[in-house]
Protein backbone atom coordinates (compact mmCIF):
# COMPACT_ATOMS: atom_id res chain seq x y z
CA UNK A 1 0.00 0.00 0.00
CA UNK A 2 1.22 3.48 -0.76
CA UNK A 3 2.26 6.11 1.77
CA UNK A 4 -0.57 7.37 3.98
CA UNK A 5 -2.24 10.69 3.29
CA UNK A 6 -1.17 11.91 6.76
CA UNK A 7 2.52 11.29 5.96
CA UNK A 8 2.18 13.04 2.62
CA UNK A 9 0.60 16.08 4.28
CA UNK A 10 3.45 16.14 6.82
CA UNK A 11 5.94 16.20 3.96
CA UNK A 12 4.09 19.13 2.42
CA UNK A 13 4.15 20.96 5.77
CA UNK A 14 7.92 20.49 5.99
CA UNK A 15 8.33 22.09 2.57
CA UNK A 16 6.01 24.95 3.55
CA UNK A 17 7.99 25.58 6.74
CA UNK A 18 11.08 26.04 4.56
CA UNK A 19 9.34 28.43 2.13
CA UNK A 20 10.01 31.75 3.94
CA UNK A 21 13.66 30.82 4.39
CA UNK A 22 14.02 29.82 0.75
CA UNK A 23 12.45 33.14 -0.25
CA UNK A 24 14.77 35.05 2.08
CA UNK A 25 17.95 33.36 0.83
CA UNK A 26 17.04 33.38 -2.87
CA UNK A 27 19.85 35.00 -4.84
CA UNK A 28 22.05 35.35 -1.74
CA UNK A 29 25.54 33.96 -1.16
CA UNK A 30 26.17 31.49 1.66
CA UNK A 31 29.74 30.47 2.49
CA UNK A 32 30.20 27.04 4.09
CA UNK A 33 33.40 26.03 5.87
CA UNK A 34 33.44 22.26 5.34
CA UNK A 35 35.53 20.28 7.80
CA UNK A 36 35.67 17.74 10.57
CA UNK A 37 34.22 14.22 10.53
CA UNK A 38 31.80 15.18 7.74
CA UNK A 39 34.79 15.12 5.37
CA UNK A 40 35.68 11.54 6.34
CA UNK A 41 32.44 9.58 6.81
CA UNK A 42 31.11 8.41 3.43
CA UNK A 43 27.42 8.89 4.24
CA UNK A 44 28.03 12.37 5.64
CA UNK A 45 30.02 13.30 2.53
CA UNK A 46 27.07 12.31 0.35
CA UNK A 47 24.67 14.21 2.63
CA UNK A 48 26.81 17.35 2.43
CA UNK A 49 27.03 17.22 -1.36
CA UNK A 50 23.26 16.88 -1.71
CA UNK A 51 22.70 19.84 0.63
CA UNK A 52 25.00 22.04 -1.47
CA UNK A 53 23.34 20.98 -4.73
CA UNK A 54 19.87 21.60 -3.27
CA UNK A 55 20.92 25.10 -2.22
CA UNK A 56 22.05 25.89 -5.75
CA UNK A 57 18.86 24.57 -7.36
CA UNK A 58 16.60 26.70 -5.15
CA UNK A 59 18.45 29.87 -6.12
CA UNK A 60 21.14 30.22 -3.43
CA UNK A 61 24.82 30.73 -4.32
CA UNK A 62 26.81 28.39 -2.06
CA UNK A 63 30.59 28.71 -1.79
CA UNK A 64 32.48 25.86 -0.13
CA UNK A 65 35.79 26.42 1.68
CA UNK A 66 37.31 23.18 2.97
CA UNK A 67 40.00 22.09 5.36
CA UNK A 68 41.88 18.81 5.36
CA UNK A 69 44.24 18.62 8.33
CA UNK A 70 43.73 14.88 9.02
CA UNK A 71 44.28 14.05 5.36
CA UNK A 72 47.54 16.05 5.34
CA UNK A 73 48.64 14.29 8.52
CA UNK A 74 47.92 10.88 7.00
CA UNK A 75 50.05 11.55 3.90
CA UNK A 76 52.87 13.03 6.01
CA UNK A 77 52.87 9.89 8.15
CA UNK A 78 53.14 7.69 5.06
CA UNK A 79 56.08 9.80 3.89
CA UNK A 80 57.79 9.51 7.28
CA UNK A 81 57.45 13.21 8.08
CA UNK A 82 56.38 14.16 11.61
CA UNK A 83 53.88 17.07 11.91
CA UNK A 84 54.71 19.98 14.19
CA UNK A 85 52.19 22.48 15.54
CA UNK A 86 52.51 25.80 17.36
CA UNK A 87 49.33 27.15 18.97
CA UNK A 88 47.27 24.87 16.72
CA UNK A 89 48.95 26.05 13.51
CA UNK A 90 50.90 23.58 11.37
CA UNK A 91 54.57 24.51 10.96
CA UNK A 92 54.96 24.36 7.19
CA UNK A 93 58.43 24.06 5.66
CA UNK A 94 58.91 23.84 1.88
CA UNK A 95 58.48 20.06 1.79
CA UNK A 96 55.35 20.22 3.95
CA UNK A 97 53.96 22.99 1.72
CA UNK A 98 54.35 20.67 -1.27
CA UNK A 99 52.35 18.03 0.63
CA UNK A 100 49.67 20.60 1.59
CA UNK A 101 49.27 21.68 -2.02
CA UNK A 102 49.14 18.08 -3.22
CA UNK A 103 46.56 16.99 -0.63
CA UNK A 104 44.35 20.09 -0.26
CA UNK A 105 44.58 21.56 -3.75
CA UNK A 106 44.60 18.16 -5.41
CA UNK A 107 43.17 15.09 -3.72
CA UNK A 108 40.72 16.60 -1.20
CA UNK A 109 39.51 19.46 -3.39
CA UNK A 110 38.84 17.28 -6.41
CA UNK A 111 37.04 14.64 -4.34
CA UNK A 112 34.60 17.30 -3.09
CA UNK A 113 34.15 18.67 -6.61
CA UNK A 114 33.46 15.19 -8.00
CA UNK A 115 30.95 14.41 -5.23
CA UNK A 116 28.96 17.61 -5.81
CA UNK A 117 28.96 16.97 -9.55
CA UNK A 118 27.84 13.38 -8.97
CA UNK A 119 24.68 14.72 -7.31
CA UNK A 120 23.82 17.10 -10.13
CA UNK A 121 25.81 20.21 -9.31
CA UNK A 122 28.47 21.96 -11.37
CA UNK A 123 31.38 22.46 -8.98
CA UNK A 124 34.73 24.06 -9.80
CA UNK A 125 37.83 23.56 -7.64
CA UNK A 126 39.96 26.59 -6.81
CA UNK A 127 42.84 27.75 -4.63
CA UNK A 128 44.00 31.27 -3.96
CA UNK A 129 46.37 30.88 -6.89
CA UNK A 130 43.53 30.57 -9.41
CA UNK A 131 42.80 33.97 -10.92
CA UNK A 132 44.70 35.42 -7.92
CA UNK A 133 41.52 34.71 -5.94
CA UNK A 134 43.17 35.72 -2.69
CA UNK A 135 46.57 37.20 -1.89
CA UNK A 136 48.35 36.19 1.30
CA UNK A 137 51.30 37.29 3.36
CA UNK A 138 53.51 35.41 5.78
CA UNK A 139 51.97 34.94 9.23
CA UNK A 140 54.07 35.44 12.34
CA UNK A 141 52.71 34.70 15.80
CA UNK A 142 53.86 36.27 19.03
CA UNK A 143 53.84 34.47 22.35
CA UNK A 144 55.77 34.35 25.60
CA UNK A 145 58.79 32.04 25.62
CA UNK A 146 58.20 29.08 28.00
CA UNK A 147 61.45 29.59 29.94
CA UNK A 148 61.77 33.39 30.15
CA UNK A 149 58.12 34.44 29.59
CA UNK A 150 59.56 37.16 27.35
CA UNK A 151 57.72 37.85 24.07
CA UNK A 152 59.07 35.93 21.08
CA UNK A 153 58.13 35.92 17.40
CA UNK A 154 57.49 32.47 15.91
CA UNK A 155 58.16 31.84 12.21
CA UNK A 156 55.84 29.07 11.01
CA UNK A 157 57.36 28.82 7.53
CA UNK A 158 54.86 28.78 4.67
CA UNK A 159 51.90 29.71 6.87
CA UNK A 160 50.04 32.80 5.75
CA UNK A 161 47.05 35.04 6.29
CA UNK A 162 44.68 36.50 3.69
CA UNK A 163 45.25 40.18 2.93
CA UNK A 164 43.15 40.63 -0.20
CA UNK A 165 40.32 38.76 -1.97
CA UNK A 166 39.27 39.32 -5.57
CA UNK A 167 35.64 38.18 -5.61
CA UNK A 168 35.27 38.79 -9.34
CA UNK A 169 35.94 35.20 -10.34
CA UNK A 170 33.40 33.99 -7.74
CA UNK A 171 30.76 36.40 -9.09
CA UNK A 172 31.31 35.08 -12.61
CA UNK A 173 31.04 31.46 -11.46
CA UNK A 174 27.83 32.19 -9.53
CA UNK A 175 26.22 33.84 -12.58
CA UNK A 176 27.13 30.81 -14.69
CA UNK A 177 25.55 28.42 -12.14
CA UNK A 178 28.87 26.99 -10.92
CA UNK A 179 29.64 26.10 -7.29
CA UNK A 180 33.14 27.20 -6.17
CA UNK A 181 35.02 24.75 -3.94
CA UNK A 182 38.03 26.52 -2.44
CA UNK A 183 41.15 25.03 -0.85
CA UNK A 184 42.88 27.27 1.72
CA UNK A 185 46.11 27.73 -0.21
CA UNK A 186 47.15 31.31 -0.87
CA UNK A 187 49.93 33.01 -2.75
CA UNK A 188 52.04 36.04 -1.86
CA UNK A 189 52.73 39.01 -4.09
CA UNK A 190 56.08 37.36 -4.95
CA UNK A 191 54.44 34.02 -5.84
CA UNK A 192 55.30 32.26 -2.56
CA UNK A 193 52.62 29.66 -1.65
CA UNK A 194 51.06 29.73 1.82
CA UNK A 195 49.06 27.30 3.92
CA UNK A 196 46.20 29.27 5.53
CA UNK A 197 43.72 28.46 8.27
CA UNK A 198 40.52 27.46 6.46
CA UNK A 199 38.25 29.19 9.01
CA UNK A 200 39.89 32.52 8.18
CA UNK A 201 39.79 31.88 4.44
CA UNK A 202 36.05 31.24 4.74
CA UNK A 203 35.67 34.46 6.76
CA UNK A 204 37.54 36.58 4.21
CA UNK A 205 35.65 35.00 1.28
CA UNK A 206 32.33 35.67 3.04
CA UNK A 207 33.31 39.30 3.63
CA UNK A 208 34.46 39.87 0.05
CA UNK A 209 31.33 38.34 -1.48
CA UNK A 210 28.99 40.16 0.95
CA UNK A 211 27.61 36.78 1.97
CA UNK A 212 24.28 36.59 3.78
CA UNK A 213 25.53 33.76 5.99
CA UNK A 214 28.77 32.06 7.02
CA UNK A 215 28.43 28.48 8.25
CA UNK A 216 31.14 26.55 10.12
CA UNK A 217 30.73 22.77 10.15
CA UNK A 218 32.36 21.17 13.21
CA UNK A 219 32.21 17.93 15.16
CA UNK A 220 30.23 19.47 18.06
CA UNK A 221 26.68 20.78 18.33
CA UNK A 222 27.70 24.42 18.68
CA UNK A 223 28.67 26.76 21.51
CA UNK A 224 27.79 25.69 25.05
CA UNK A 225 27.51 27.74 28.23
CA UNK A 226 29.38 27.01 31.48
CA UNK A 227 26.75 24.44 32.44
CA UNK A 228 27.16 22.60 29.16
CA UNK A 229 23.85 23.72 27.65
CA UNK A 230 23.76 24.43 23.93
CA UNK A 231 23.27 28.12 23.12
CA UNK A 232 21.02 28.50 20.08
CA UNK A 233 21.70 32.22 19.60
CA UNK A 234 24.07 34.80 21.06
CA UNK A 235 25.35 38.25 20.19
CA UNK A 236 28.96 38.75 19.15
CA UNK A 237 29.84 40.75 22.29
CA UNK A 238 28.75 37.83 24.45
CA UNK A 239 30.78 35.41 22.31
CA UNK A 240 33.93 37.50 22.79
CA UNK A 241 33.31 37.66 26.53
CA UNK A 242 32.95 33.87 26.63
CA UNK A 243 36.38 33.55 25.00
CA UNK A 244 37.92 35.86 27.60
CA UNK A 245 36.23 33.89 30.40
CA UNK A 246 37.45 30.56 29.00
CA UNK A 247 33.96 29.20 28.29
CA UNK A 248 34.79 29.03 24.58
CA UNK A 249 38.02 27.09 24.18
CA UNK A 250 40.30 25.26 21.76
CA UNK A 251 39.36 24.95 18.12
CA UNK A 252 36.12 26.87 18.65
CA UNK A 253 38.06 30.10 19.29
CA UNK A 254 39.35 30.65 15.72
CA UNK A 255 35.90 29.87 14.33
CA UNK A 256 34.20 32.42 16.59
CA UNK A 257 36.86 35.08 15.97
CA UNK A 258 36.79 34.48 12.20
CA UNK A 259 32.99 34.60 12.21
CA UNK A 260 32.87 37.86 14.15
CA UNK A 261 35.44 39.40 11.80
CA UNK A 262 33.16 38.48 8.86
CA UNK A 263 30.18 40.05 10.62
CA UNK A 264 32.16 43.25 11.11
CA UNK A 265 32.60 43.31 7.33
CA UNK A 266 28.96 42.85 6.37
CA UNK A 267 28.04 39.20 6.87
CA UNK A 268 24.59 39.09 8.51
CA UNK A 269 24.89 35.97 10.70
CA UNK A 270 27.33 33.19 11.50
CA UNK A 271 26.24 29.62 12.19
CA UNK A 272 28.20 26.87 13.93
CA UNK A 273 26.67 23.44 13.29
CA UNK A 274 27.47 19.80 13.94
CA UNK A 275 28.59 18.29 10.65
CA UNK A 276 28.10 14.76 12.01
CA UNK A 277 24.32 15.32 11.74
CA UNK A 278 23.13 14.46 8.21
CA UNK A 279 21.79 17.48 6.27
CA UNK A 280 22.91 19.82 9.07
CA UNK A 281 23.04 22.84 6.74
CA UNK A 282 19.45 22.39 5.58
CA UNK A 283 18.25 21.81 9.15
CA UNK A 284 19.99 24.96 10.36
CA UNK A 285 18.92 27.30 7.56
CA UNK A 286 15.45 26.10 6.59
CA UNK A 287 13.74 25.16 9.86
CA UNK A 288 12.22 27.36 12.57
CA UNK A 289 14.37 25.94 15.37
CA UNK A 290 17.73 25.22 13.72
CA UNK A 291 20.20 22.77 15.27
CA UNK A 292 23.35 24.71 16.13
CA UNK A 293 24.48 28.11 17.38
CA UNK A 294 23.97 31.36 15.51
CA UNK A 295 25.99 34.47 16.27
CA UNK A 296 24.13 37.68 15.55
CA UNK A 297 25.09 41.35 15.51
Amino acid sequence: MGESLHNLVERANILLEALPYIRHFFGKTIVVKYGGHAMVDEQLKESFARDIVLMKYIGINPIVVHGGGPQIGEIMKKMGKKPKFVDGLRVTDRETMDIVEMVLGGKVNKEIVALINKHGGSAVGLTGKDGMLFIAKKLYIERNAPQTQAPEIIDLGHVGEVVKVDAGILDILARERFIPVIAPIGVGEDGTPYNINADWVASKIASATKAERLIFMTDVDGIRDQKGNLISSLVKETALRMIDEGTIQGGMIPKVRAGIDAMEHGVKKVHIVNGTIPHCIILELFTDTGIGTEIVA
